[in-house]
């Protein structure tokens, strides 16, 4: 945190962003999927992304963002959500429910991994 006692926390911003996105009144991503995502602990103490129906996080409150874990995609033809891993390299695997799905991206986290830094990718 910076000496500026007006400044939030990397958490403060995390928590303001995962708000938003349960907040659900954005076309941004299903609701279904950031209540997923919000139920794994792990993936509450990092910034959440969303793009095009896909949810990924990051290790940073900033630009450049730092993934971590994967990217879980809309259920597809085949029934199941596909899981990619960071930046949407690889495949983690596919899972049938979003609750599976989250937990392949849980899995996929580096063990030495916390809760989101301020700032971008310099700060990680």
């Amino acid at each position: 945190m910076t000496d500026n006692a007006g400044a939030r926390s990397a958490a403060e911003i995390v928590a303001g962003e995962w708000r938003l996105l349960l907040d659900g009144s954005h076309d941004l991503i299903d609701a279904e999927t950031v209540r997923a995502a919000h139920a794994q602990p792990r993936l509450r103490e990092l910034f959440p992304l969303v793009g095009h129906g896909v949810m990924y996080f990051s290790g940073c409150t900033g630009i450049p963002a730092v993934h971590v874990g994967g990217q879980v995609y809309p259920r597809g033809a085949d029934g199941r959500f596909w899981v990619r891993g960071p930046k949407g390299v690889g495949t983690v695997g596919r899972a049938e429910t979003l609750e599976e799905a989250f937990v392949l991206v849980v899995g996929n986290l580096p063990e030495e991994g916390g809760p989101a830094v301020l700032g971008g990718a310099d700060r990680v």
